[in-house]
């Protein structure tokens, strides 16, 4: 009986050796381990607090001396306006941006992008310590921090959610599905009827664009979210859809078996939501993830959702989408023809 279930267990594993499907097991602690050393630890060396003032805004001279001489602690730039702050701050290119506070013309107004960020409780308390080693305890500098994003907590994490139904959708059924049929053989005998490649491709392609997009509207049935912009909302909901079930139609095409294509789904799934998904918690990041595909759905979802932006002042990211969706969907195209792996 022992011996029976000894090879058993070892054709268990030999058949995952085989399928690619142990590599998860090395591949998933290191993908962990790296986005983990990506993230700003609490030690993290210090930076410099990007500032950003108005021109035309006119502040308490000594809280504006004094804040221009701590060069050592804030990094100053000089904006036109307050919309053009506003700008910066949702680019990330400053930290936070300083107005003349209604309540009291002596003192400030910081306008952060997040209300609960470590970069928000950073200024504060940079600005109270230097008030503190100039003025000693008087009225505070501060008055009032008002954030660019004050929705509830359950919508903040809403574009997460999308992005991640949809590459859920891409990176692990689609690519099943489409080795599901190689592997079957069931691919090669549809194409011995009069259905062509193109019309079996544009099939896969609606058929994972209407999964995507159902699910993203059954989300927010259940979670009564409203959307403000809702003509870009769905207009960028469509190019997602279409530029990520192309790219898990050429996962699919590119394994042989079911196995496989879970496989490979999930190597390209991970790398594409997380770092995404944590890009506002690490500079790092945050750097590394506008070179994903799915940072150029995340970002304008996320400004649809929570800033009610349009989609006509996101022309670079909403193009990006349409070139990445039409190369890998002509990728796909080319392999049938060839009868990749078939």
């Amino acid at each position: 009986m022992i011996r029976k279930i000894v090879t058993l267990t070892l054709h268990d594993l030999a058949t995952a050796f085989k399928n690619k499907t142990m590599y998860l097991i090395i591949f998933i602690p290191l993908f962990v381990f790296t986005s983990l050393k990506l993230i700003d630890p609490q030690t993290v060396s210090f930076q410099k607090l990007r500032i950003g003032l108005i021109q035309t805004e006119i502040y308490n001279p000594v809280i504006l001396r004094t804040i221009k001489a701590e060069s050592a602690l804030f990094s100053i730039s000089s904006l036109s306006n307050a919309e053009e702050g506003k700008r910066w701050l949702k680019e990330k290119k400053i930290d936070g941006l300083l107005i003349r506070s209604e309540k009291n013309q002596d003192s400030l107004c910081l306008v952060v992008l997040r209300k609960d960020s470590r970069i928000t409780l950073s200024i504060v308390e940079a600005l109270s310590t230097v008030q503190q080693a100039n003025e000693g305890r008087r009225l505070s500098w501060i008055s009032d921090v008002k954030p660019l994003q004050e929705s509830e907590i359950q919508k903040k994490s809403l574009p997460t959610w999308v992005l991640m139904l949809v590459l859920l959708i891409s990176f692990i059924i689609i690519p099943a599905q489409v080795a599901e049929e190689k592997e079957k053989k069931l691919l090669l005998a549809l194409l011995q009827t009069p259905i062509r490649e193109i019309d079996w491709l544009f099939a896969k392609l609606f058929f994972g664009m209407i999964s995507i997009i159902a699910a993203v509207i059954f989300l927010h049935l259940l979670g009564q979210f409203e959307v403000e912009n809702i003509a870009s909302y769905a207009v960028y909901l469509g190019l997602g859809s279409f530029c990520f079930s192309s790219y898990g139609i050429l996962l699919g095409f590119l394994c042989r078996n079911q196995a496989s294509a879970r496989t490979l789904g999930v190597i390209f799934y991970l790398p594409n939501i997380l770092p995404s998904a944590l890009s506002d918690f690490s500079t790092k990041l945050t750097a590394i993830a506008p070179f994903l595909t799915s940072y150029q759905f995340y970002k304008p979802v996320s400004a649809i959702l929570l800033d009610g932006e349009k989609i006509s002042n996101l022309s670079y990211e909403w193009l990006s989408l349409l070139l990445s969706g039409l190369f890998t969907f002509f990728c796909s195209y080319h392999l049938i023809k060839k009868r990749w792996l078939m």
